[in-house]
């Protein structure tokens, strides 16, 4: 455990971008930057504590070993020796570790690659660029990666060979892969391209990438994107008819007027891929002098509008039902005091969250090290935060690993009102637009206190262009309470011990919700995912004196219409598996009541009862309360001073499942809401519960209710969890006009992983010793006897 004493200092490291604390966090006269920081364009600072950095003493070892090595290239070097004047150079292939996210720089290459590798003019003007992400390796490359070129550089991942071990004098080239729609063909298309130094001359200029591959992917629309929003919103306020159909409403200044476009789900042959759809929801601002005036408090209800997205030109437009526009709520704004025409609160006292000695946490890059836990920090367009390479140093057993990679994989919010327009309300917010690519810089707002090391996140944009996401990621550490406490009766003496842990997080703003995704490492060996949801409810207009039983009224004219929020988080698990090992399997565990007769005289007995889920299909469960069921993924090989299999428990927090009819239509593309775990056997194609392309996907059943088809073994393997977890939101008055947080997640706990508590080595604060000192003796007589009475009293 990383002591507290160590001064935390800014040292320089290769991949992430540069940050200082914001006004939430530590002032930076409390920290220093290394000199060095400054000398290269590559090198950024990283909040570590430099003390006790175990990786120099690696490094000398691993020169010591370097005789010992016999080195082969993986590749030829490729590299050009001539001048790179004015051209922009990326980095050599073993400068980025092969699960760093991609750099603007990779992110450009990438994109003038694909562009450059277009036919015609006509079709590389066509392209639109909707995803450039990193192609993740094969874990044996990340292992060799791990093993010898950078953190936490232990050989000991790999298998060992006879002669010592042999490895390549670099990793292989780091590879992006492209979702690429053709706005004129309105084809969408998959290219594979390898990154690299080479200056390869092309078309009026120079491109450092080779096409490796390119598929046209038939019968699919990918994700939306925020430009094609914009462009919608434009096209349908300057739309003539939708012009006259506002101001009948009594709305003239287009300026007040917000139209949120929707993708069309797939209802019916008429939203088939063939046409790149959208149906807008309409709102209209209140003019007022409220700075963040709420669009969203005045629903406009009964003008139909289909929007085609390729053409963007309005295809359908129907006035069908006139329902006036919501009288202005006078509660509807959520600014500070006046603004929003009210007061604020006078009470509330500054809360400091101060780490005078630094944190707890180091970092290298995208490595995190912090209290025995180390992984590797992610981030991608669609799924947000990934979290890679999870595992827990635990003593003279080494770093043993936990997950290769965990992650938020889609979220659908199906909406329970079967009135037009709120029965095709079924968002996948992953797939139909990317979680990642509608994430915050949290400069804005104190989203995490303390010490704060953020991370930047880069995509490209509809066409083509780098965009950054400055301090999109946060981490950070967090007070949590009592972590373990036990108080002796008879002496009074008392152990206790405060929990802290590390948060890895980001937000997301679709429309009108936020979303914030949240990885929290705990001193006791448990990683909790949480899911925290707030913004402002999608309402919709009444006529006077309407009610329905779908929603709740929320102010004169308005109403929320009851839905459900999904998420399915995605773990590809690796209990005690090194590289190349397939060692996992699932159990499921039951407490089952003991029936009366010889066994149960009491009619006091229960146990837990076991059950090995050995296939695909018979790995497809619910969350029953009634027996508090939970499943453990155990290594096979592998046990504790006990004897019994070492393993990690899924715990469920609250949940549910689809209140809608079987026969609802989104969930001919989202049938993996039909039940709370999923296990599937890893496959590096199998990542999306509902398959790549949910938007607009006429097919049924495609994803993970397809893939389990297969019914693959599971009794010794590469297990991948699939946990889909809800929440019914019932909306109250409460959550309005913007919703407190509600939280929704679960935890991943060790089970029979430890030979004991691993919180039992956490040593007390300093404050508890400094009490213990002082309150220790009274008149220099012990104080145990009097304190055990009384606290037997």
């Amino acid at each position: 455990m990383a002591s507290a004493k160590k001064k935390a200092t800014l040292l320089s490291s290769s991949s992430s971008s540069a940050s200082s604390p914001s006004s939430c966090c530590v002032p930076d006269s409390v920290v220093s930057a290394a000199p060095a920081a400054a000398s290269s364009p590559n090198v950024v600072q990283d909040w570590i504590v430099a003390s006790t950095d175990r990786r120099d003493d690696q490094r000398a070892t691993k020169a010591a070993k370097a005789s010992l090595i016999h080195p082969v290239d993986s590749l030829p070097d490729t590299s050009n020796a001539a001048s790179t004047k004015g051209i922009q150079v990326l980095p050599r292939a073993q400068t980025s570790h092969p699960l760093d996210p991609l750099s603007a720089a990779e992110i450009s290459v990438a994109v003038a690659t694909v562009r450059a590798a277009g036919a015609t003019p006509e079709v590389r003007d066509s392209m639109r660029f909707v995803e450039v992400v990193l192609l993740e390796p094969d874990k044996h490359v990340v292992a060799l990666a791990d093993a010898y070129f950078f953190p936490p550089f232990q050989p000991s991942l790999l298998p060992r060979t006879k002669g010592g071990p042999v490895i390549p004098t670099k990793l292989p080239p780091r590879r992006a892969r492209l979702v690429v729609y053709n706005k004129k063909s309105n084809e969408t298309s998959v290219w594979i391209v390898e990154l690299s130094e080479v200056h390869a001359a092309t078309r009026g200029g120079h491109h450092r990438g080779k096409v490796i591959s390119s598929e046209v992917v038939p019968d699919v629309q990918p994700p939306m994107d925020a430009m094609e929003y914009a462009e919608c919103e434009a096209v349908v306020k300057d739309f003539p008819p939708f012009r006259e159909a506002m101001k009948k409403r009594g709305i003239e200044d287009m300026d007040l007027v917000m139209v949120d476009p929707w993708c069309v789900g797939y209802h019916s042959d008429a939203d088939s891929p063939s046409r790149r759809l959208a149906k807008p929801l309409i709102f209209c601002r209140t003019e007022s002098d409220c700075p963040m005036e709420n669009g969203y408090a005045r629903p406009v209800e009964g003008i139909y509008v289909l929007v085609d997205m390729q053409k963007m030109k309005v295809i359908e437009f129907e006035d069908r039902k006139f329902v006036p526009l919501p009288p202005a709520d006078p509660l509807r704004n959520y600014t500070p005091g006046e603004t929003r025409g009210g007061v604020d609160r006078s009470d509330v006292k500054p809360l400091q969250i101060v780490q005078p000695e630094g944190p707890s946490f180091r970092v290298n890059g995208w490595f995190v090290e912090w209290q025995k836990w180390n992984f590797r920090v992610g981030f991608t367009p669609k799924e947000g935060l990934v979290i890679y390479s999870v595992a827990y140093v635990d003593g003279s057993r080494g770093r043993r690993p936990v997950a290769h990679r965990l992650s938020f994989v889609e979220m659908v919010v199906p909406y329970g009102d079967p009135n037009d327009p709120h029965y095709r309300k079924n968002a996948f917010d992953a797939g139909e637009d990317g979680l990642g690519k509608n994430a915050h810089s949290l400069k804005k707002g104190c989203d995490c206190l303390g010490y704060i090391k953020y991370f930047d996140a880069h995509f490209t944009n509809f066409t083509g262009g780098v965009e950054t996401i400055e301090n999109c990621v946060c981490l950070h550490e967090e007070d949590h309470g009592i972590l373990w406490k036990h108080q002796d009766w008879r002496t009074g003496l008392a152990e206790v011990r405060r929990s802290r842990r590390l948060t890895v997080s980001f937000i997301c703003t679709v429309a009108n919700y936020e979303y914030g995704f949240y990885w929290h490492f705990y001193q006791d060996g448990k990683i909790e995912a949480e899911v925290k949801l707030t913004g402002i409810l999608s309402l919709g207009a009444l006529q006077p004196g309407e009610s329905r039983k779908y929603g709740t009224m929320i102010a004169p004219g308005l109403y929320a219409p009851v839905h459900q929020h999904f998420f399915v988080a995605r773990m590809d698990m690796a209990i005690d598996c090194k590289p190349g090992e397939a060692f996992n399997q699932v159990v499921e565990v039951n407490t089952t009541i003991e029936e009366p007769g010889e066994n149960n005289v009491h009619n006091n007995a229960f146990y837990a009862e076991e059950t090995v889920l050995k296939t695909e299909m018979q790995a497809m469960r619910d969350c029953n309360p009634l027996t508090a069921r939970h499943w453990i993924v155990r290594n096979t090989r592998t046990v504790n001073r006990t004897g019994q299999l070492t393993g990690f428990k899924l715990v469920p927090g609250s949940n549910c499942l689809p209140l809608a009819g079987s026969e609802a239509k989104f969930l001919r593309r989202a049938a993996f809401l039909k039940h709370n775990l999923w296990v599937t056997q890893y496959s590096p194609e199998e990542r999306f519960p509902g398959g790549e392309f949910p938007n607009q996907n006429p097919r049924s059943g495609e994803g993970l209710a397809t893939w389990v088809k297969q019914d693959r073994p599971l009794e010794e393997t590469d297990i991948v969890l699939w946990y889909v977890f809800g929440i019914t939101h019932v909306p109250r008055l409460e959550d309005w006009p913007v919703m407190p947080v509600e939280r929704i997640g679960f935890m991943l706990m060790p089970h029979g992983f430890f030979n004991c508590s691993p919180a039992v080595d956490v040593p007390p604060n300093a404050c508890e010793l400094d009490t213990k000192d002082n309150d220790g003796k009274e008149n220099g007589v012990s104080k145990s006897v009097q304190n055990g009475l009384l606290a037997k009293l």
